[in-house]
């Protein structure tokens, strides 16, 4: 099913590394930069990559179990949020905007009604709606998602990003919006990685101590009622919100598509790990943006084997992180385009 999506070429890795280390700078003196701007290269297949039409998606959904107490925050937030980012007043919106990311919020799966929301934020945000229900069922009694809505929403996910990619976007970050995804995340990160449980739970949205006891207890029993899974697309219908899932689809088709994703925080990476367990090559078409404090998100990148760019004690979400990053992304491919090298600029290089 997904035979088709492949890692990029390694042949052009020495000419890439020679190029960057033509440039006048001692060698492997701009540290991750460097190496940035080989992955970017490597992907795109070219000894200068550039960054065109940089876009961030954030799919919003609901989940069943945020009304047992998973969360600090009531699930109206979702809608509320959802509403906020077409106003323009979001924390993405502000981020996406200061770097010149294009945005778009999807509706993937909120509990409410949104027909009187735009098409067309405020500041040019666009909404896409793509509902595949009105929240997730409650997996402590029964499978957040039939199959038949994690698959809908797996090709809707794909069908967002191949929209983009046609229209000229290289460089795609995803975000999500949705109370109660972390205790998701959790749920999956464990099944996936194989980690504990208890490890891979945080406060989420602000849990106090009683808070977080209360999601321990109640994950630990979603846990045992889904038998512990470890099937990657039975383990997304039994715990995954219908954002996650259409993550793992925009995933698969990004790698499909030969575009840079720029990956945010713990949920991004939920899904992440979903798709990663169905094509292992999506993972070398990523690259992370930040390290949340969410504790289960250092479990999910030292299984990916990824090293994050940036270390702020972010734990928002929204594709916050991405947005952060995508300008390091430009600035590594302005490197390679811009920079002189030591024959160009007649700088004598190291002594031998």
């Amino acid at each position: 099913m997904y035979a088709d999506i492949t890692s990029p070429d390694t042949a052009l890795s020495a000419a890439l590394q020679a190029r960057i280390d033509g440039k006048t700078k001692p060698p492997g003196s701009l540290g991750r930069i460097e190496a940035l701007a080989a992955t970017m290269g490597l992907i795109q297949q070219s000894t200068s990559p550039s960054v065109r039409a940089p876009h961030i998606v954030v799919f919003a959904g609901d989940h069943g179990a945020a009304k047992v107490g998973v969360s600090a925050y009531p699930q109206d937030v979702t809608w509320q949020m959802v509403a906020n980012m077409l106003a323009g007043g979001a924390a993405i919106n502000v981020f996406a905007r200061q770097a010149g990311i294009a945005l778009s919020v999807v509706d993937a799966g909120v509990a409410r009604e949104l027909s009187d929301l735009p098409a067309t934020g405020a500041d040019g945000t666009r909404f896409v709606r793509a509902k595949v229900a009105a929240g997730t069922a409650n997996y402590l009694d029964t499978a957040a998602l039939s199959s038949d809505q994690r698959d809908t929403a797996i090709e809707a996910g794909a069908r967002i990003v191949r929209e983009l990619a046609a229209a000229g976007c290289n460089t795609i970050g995803f975000g999500e919006m949705g109370i109660g995804n972390t205790a998701s995340a959790s749920l999956i990160t464990a099944a996936l990685t194989g980690a504990p449980l208890a490890d891979v739970i945080g406060r989420g949205t602000g849990l106090d101590d009683a808070g977080l006891a209360r999601k321990h207890a109640l994950l630990a029993q979603a846990w045992q009622r889904a038998g512990a899974p470890r099937d990657a697309l039975t383990v997304l219908a039994e715990f995954g919100g219908c954002e996650i899932a259409m993550m793992v689809g925009a995933f698969l088709e990004a790698a499909r598509q030969k575009m840079t994703v720029v990956v945010d925080g713990f949920i991004v990476t939920s899904a992440l790990l979903v798709a990663n367990a169905l094509a292992p090559a999506v993972r070398d078409y990523c690259v992370f943006a930040h390290r949340s404090q969410e504790p289960g998100h250092t479990t999910q990148l030292a299984h990916l084997a990824a090293q994050p760019l940036l270390e702020l004690d972010l734990r928002l979400g929204e594709g916050t992180g991405a947005a952060l990053a995508i300008p390091l992304l430009k600035t590594a491919c302005a490197m390679l385009a811009e920079m002189a090298s030591f024959e160009s600029a007649g700088v004598s290089g190291k002594s031998a």
